[in-house]
């Protein structure tokens, strides 16, 4: 059933202020002496300070709390290649997650440029102005090429969402699916539908992890990926399995049915010839490969995800990477690196094992949540994430010796990041009531 419909959603982005963000000045401007400090010739006193340190740009200025989220529409959510106008909408709705969960300002960004180097060009020629980038909505291969180049010439953090998001929070869940089956990882067989940026991604977090990589049966528009076949990037050779199979042919056996693809790809036959208690983590939008529904009567043993609001495990990006910045930016980390993710899926793994307060059941309007089959990852608006996996994604970045600033004492950085959050969401909550 849908939460909105057409119309409000189009009110919500229209009134009572035109999009989803604004820029707002935290210091006062209401005076001569306040003029003189906030332009000329005050702020010469910051720009030498950083002129002599640029260290010192993290003090004297907002950059080490900023994002940029760098888009050029090319593959904008499931809509496709509409551009990067038509995917603003979706570059301030980041912006709003960011502020909103971790307290992160963001500048959208939003390019007509689909050459990925003069994009690289473009955002590289940024680093003065952010503290991370975070790559949206660009379409595979490009993307793999700009990240990774991005990564190897910028020094600070960059991090394409749309692969690595889906990939931490999927894999959390998988730990836990795991756990629960009491299987090893690197003994199952997994079915990848969708050899996209997420799909790649979430294949080589999973190898990360303890999945063997020859274990991985991925298929793209064409079939199945494997050795000789025409039309395959390098990024897909990865994955490429010594002879063709049609996707009935792999299903049979597998442990995990990973689906970022288009829905009713999945037959309920499928998932009866799966392994005896599957893994299925299908994740099209808005409509899955197989519904919940019918995997679970299926096989009612499966453990089931999917990227809905209304069936259980949910994978939802927001559960990643305001926390996995967040933890980057507080400890000026140059880069966001595989230790970083890994400590991200992991904290998040280790949350769904904790008891969860009445708060949040009520919130989800359920009696109870209990680590199982169909609690195998913290809800999205679980506040107790931030608590647990940006110290971890922190204390990541300081043990792989990223981290410029390095944090003391992880325990109080804890309590200041829960009452940084509050005090933030207290601020927007009556900034917006004062709109309504």
């Amino acid at each position: 059933m849908a939460l909105f419909t057409k119309e409000e959603a189009l009110n919500y982005h229209q009134f009572p202020r035109r999009g989803k963000v604004e820029v707002v000045p935290i210091k006062p401007c209401n005076n001569q002496k306040d003029l003189s400090m906030a332009y000329s010739p005050g702020v010469a006193e910051a720009c030498k300070a950083i002129a002599a340190d640029p260290a010192m740009a993290a003090q004297y200025t907002g950059r080490s709390n900023l994002v940029a989220v760098v888009s050029n529409g090319t593959a904008v959510l499931g809509l496709g290649n509409i551009g990067p106008l038509a995917g603003k909408p979706v570059m301030e709705g980041k912006g709003v997650l960011f502020k909103t969960f971790t307290d992160i300002d963001v500048y959208d960004i939003n390019l007509d440029c689909n050459d990925p180097d003069k994009l690289c060009e473009i955002v590289k020629a940024l680093e003065p102005t952010f503290g991370g980038i975070n790559l949206e909505d660009i379409k595979a291969p490009e993307c793999f090429h700009i990240e990774e180049r991005l990564k190897a010439e910028m020094n600070i953090p960059v991090f394409h969402d749309d692969q690595h998001g889906t990939a931490v929070i999927s894999g959390a869940g998988l730990i836990n699916a795991a756990e629960i089956l009491n299987r090893r990882l690197e003994d199952m067989k997994v079915v990848v539908v969708g050899a996209g940026a997420a799909g790649i991604a979430c294949s080589k977090f999973y190898a990360s992890i303890g999945i063997d990589p020859r274990n991985i049966h991925m298929f793209d528009s064409r079939g199945l990926i494997y050795k000789g076949r025409d039309g395959v990037n390098k990024y897909k050779a990865e994955f490429a399995q010594d002879k063709p199979a049609t996707l009935q042919e792999c299903m049979k056996g597998a442990d995990i049915f990973l689906g970022l693809s288009k829905k009713d790809l999945v037959s309920q036959d499928m998932v009866r010839s799966m392994s005896p208690n599957p893994i299925i983590f299908a994740m099209a939008n808005p409509d899955p490969e197989i519904t919940y529904v019918d995997a679970k009567a299926a096989n009612p043993n499966c453990i089931m995800g999917t990227g809905r609001t209304d069936f259980p495990n949910q994978v939802n990006n927001v559960s990643g990477f305001p926390y996995i910045f967040r933890g980057a930016l507080d400890v000026q980390a140059t880069e966001i690196n595989e230790a970083m993710k890994i400590a991200a899926a992991k904290a998040l793994a280790a949350l769904a094992k904790e008891p969860v307060p009445t708060a949040i059941c009520d919130m989800y309007g359920v009696k109870e949540m209990t680590f199982g089959r169909d609690y195998i990852i913290p809800k999205p608006l679980d506040p107790r994430v931030l608590e647990w996996e940006t110290p971890a994604v922190a204390k990541a970045a300081m043990e792989t010796g990223v981290a410029r600033t390095p944090i003391a004492d992880l325990e109080a950085y804890k309590i200041s990041l829960r009452e940084r959050v509050a005090t933030s969401r207290a601020r927007i909550n009556a900034f917006v009531q004062s709109y309504e």
